[in-house]
């Protein structure tokens, strides 16, 4: 090995490195740069902007974005107006929810939630046993946090995730148990 051959190699790992450092470099000014321009952009006067676009013929304008039955003065921005017509509607399901949220108690909408995750819980309990040689304590840890995932993917009797996020605590917190129960008992013996 030459002294030639050895200073080839030392400056090949610097150029490497050097070329990652002006990559990502290159990446986080591109990444930043797009971010400013988005937020220049949406802060631009909606009217003032389209009766621009209207003027030069352009191929697109912003007036897929004008919400029905909404007046728009000059001083509102896009993203005020993205903002109007991208709110969210209530759904049929929310609609009947909310309905039966005022007439229900909240204690037995919670019973309910209850019998929805361990009916989903139930399911997967007697899919595991049928159809797979686990045991009963496994197949009820693996169905618990299946049911939870389940239950919190599905639509339920209360609202907001606190109920939903409980429920996949609650089985992450019994096979973790049962995890450090089994290790205990194998450092024992």
């Amino acid at each position: 090995m030459t002294p030639a051959s050895i200073s080839k190699g030392g400056h090949s790992g610097m150029k490497r490195t050097i070329l990652q450092i002006v990559l990502l470099c290159v990446l986080i000014s591109a990444v930043s740069g797009g971010y400013f321009l988005v937020r220049h952009v949406l802060e631009l006067p909606f009217r003032a902007t389209n009766d621009a676009f209207h003027k030069e013929n352009f191929p697109v304008n912003l007036d897929f974005m004008i919400p029905a039955g909404v007046y728009i003065d000059e001083k509102m921005t896009i993203k005020e107006v993205l903002n109007i017509r991208l709110k969210k509607k209530a759904g049929t399901y929310e609609t009947v929810m909310k309905s039966l949220e005022e007439v229900i108690p909240q204690k037995y909408l919670y019973v309910g939630d209850t019998m929805l995750f361990l009916f989903w819980t139930f399911l997967y309990l007697t899919f595991l046993r049928v159809f797979t040689f686990a045991g009963y304590g496994r197949a009820l840890r693996v169905s618990l946090l299946l049911g939870g995932l389940t239950y919190y993917f599905m639509p339920d009797f209360s609202p907001g995730k606190i109920d939903d996020v409980i429920f996949v605590c609650l089985a992450l917190l019994i096979m973790t148990i049962r995890a450090y129960l089994a290790s205990k008992k194998k450092r024992t013996q």
